[in-house]
């Protein structure tokens, strides 16, 4: 049997163990892979993850872990090195541990789908933690300036007043805090939307629920508007290819 699972706490709402296990009984292979919750709030309990699990084959990782995972790994892929932040391992059968951000390629496929055509467009990242990391590196790949705005200014962060001064010029409004995901869906960053309207590109890395108040604000003054769900697929796929390489 192959193993695979998603590492992260807390776990009560996973993408992943849907996804990869109807993606086995689509190909026909759920009676010899099989995709496991490890909730750990320790991250020093993967060590015991690797050591007594049969067959474990690749691990997703998630909130908290996609930065505090990397001492606990042999090898780390470029792109993630760079983001410095992993949400992927493949493990050896010597259970060595390789770790990879499908974050990355997610996003950015799922980007430039949703800009299609779009030139010249400066950007907003709201947050600053290991999905954004992903974000900005995606960023820079495909050329799109950007300002990383955050709760409290800092040397590389602007606060959210300077971020409303700045949504005239900056089209691209990317969402990369927890705010509006369930349960929580009434919460929502805190921007001037009668700011945000035609001409905006408003994408949020939520896709529990599909629209969040943040995208139901955008869109009712006429930006356009996507949510988290194609990014996970994606980088789900990702995680798929990697453990299959």
């Amino acid at each position: 049997m192959k193993k695979f699972g998603l590492v992260g706490f807390p776990l009560s709402h996973s993408f992943s163990k849907k996804y990869f296990s109807e993606k086995f009984q689509e190909m026909g292979i759920s009676d010899t892979h099989q995709y496991d919750l490890y909730e750990i709030e320790d991250i020093n309990e993967l060590k015991n993850i690797i050591k007594n699990t049969e067959g474990l084959t690749g691990l997703n990782v998630t909130i908290p872990h996609k930065l505090n995972v990397r001492p606990f790994l042999n090898e780390i892929d470029s792109t993630a090195e760079r983001i410095g932040a992993v949400n992927v391992i493949k493990v050896s059968e010597n259970k060595n541990l390789k770790g990879y951000n499908s974050d990355y390629f997610g996003f950015r496929k799922s980007l430039e789908e949703f800009l299609g055509n779009t030139k010249g467009i400066k950007a907003l990242v709201l947050g600053n933690g290991g999905a954004a990391r992903a974000v900005c590196v995606a960023l820079e790949d495909v050329g799109i300036e950007y300002k990383l705005v955050s709760r409290r200014a800092s040397d590389d962060t602007i606060n959210y007043r300077k971020a409303n001064e700045l949504l005239g010029e900056n089209k691209l409004i990317i969402n990369c805090t927890p705010l509006g995901t369930y349960p929580n869906v009434t919460s929502f960053p805190d921007l001037d939307y009668e700011n945000i309207g035609q001409g905006h590109f408003c994408y949020d890395l939520v896709y529990n629920p599909s629209e969040t108040k943040f995208l139901q604000k955008a869109k009712a003054n006429g930006a356009q508007t996507i949510n988290g769900y194609d990014m996970l697929v994606y980088q789900a796929e990702k995680s798929w290819e990697i453990w299959n390489s």
